[in-house]
């Protein structure tokens, strides 16, 4: 069993995945895994999409490769999408939202994304896609919705991440105990 929960944070390229992990982190202890970093340790490609300049995975052989590691727990999976990670892995969906689109736009632009990918993610974020994804593949009680505008928002979020991770671990060190 489990000591500490598996959590996904989620979203468009853009909205704070990033951040969010390594902070949520650095103040839970548990293992961020970025899944593009790992994909390119791991060697889980399947080639380049030229037009979106950005490598495909193999999503066999990525759940392969870190199958072990969350099996074990407390891993925080930092990705654009879910719903390829088995709902028994997973205790925690955090899907991440920029609703300024003003705000997003830029955040894109200043990746130097191609304009082709620059609207798809604007589109997939505006349509709420990600959301939509995570509440089809995970029970929807365990996937929430956090806004990422500013540095406000990415603190009160990795704080109430971190209390919900301490709230699990309580949980479940009692459920066990009994």
């Amino acid at each position: 069993m489990r000591t500490s929960p598996n959590i996904i944070i989620t979203g468009t390229p853009g909205v704070g995945k990033t951040v969010h992990s390594e902070q949520v982190a650095q103040d839970t202890g548990l293992r961020n895994f970025p899944i593009n970093k790992i994909a390119k340790e791991r060697d889980c490609y399947d080639g380049y999409d030229d037009e979106r300049q950005s490598w495909i995975i193999d999503e066999d052989k990525l759940l392969d490769a870190i199958e072990d590691d969350v099996l074990e727990g407390g891993c925080i999976i930092d990705w654009h999408a879910c719903d390829l990670f088995p709902k028994s892995w997973i205790d925690l969906v955090v899907v991440l939202r920029c609703p300024s689109t003003s705000v997003f736009y830029d955040r894109l632009s200043s990746r130097g994304y191609p304009e082709q990918k620059l609207g798809e993610n604007l589109d997939a974020e505006i349509f709420g896609l990600l959301l939509e994804e995570a509440k089809e593949a995970y029970d929807e009680e365990i996937v929430i919705e956090l806004t990422s505008e500013n540095a406000d928002e990415i603190d009160s979020n990795c704080a109430r991440i971190a209390a919900w991770v301490e709230a699990w671990k309580k949980s479940h060190a009692e459920s066990t105990a009994s």
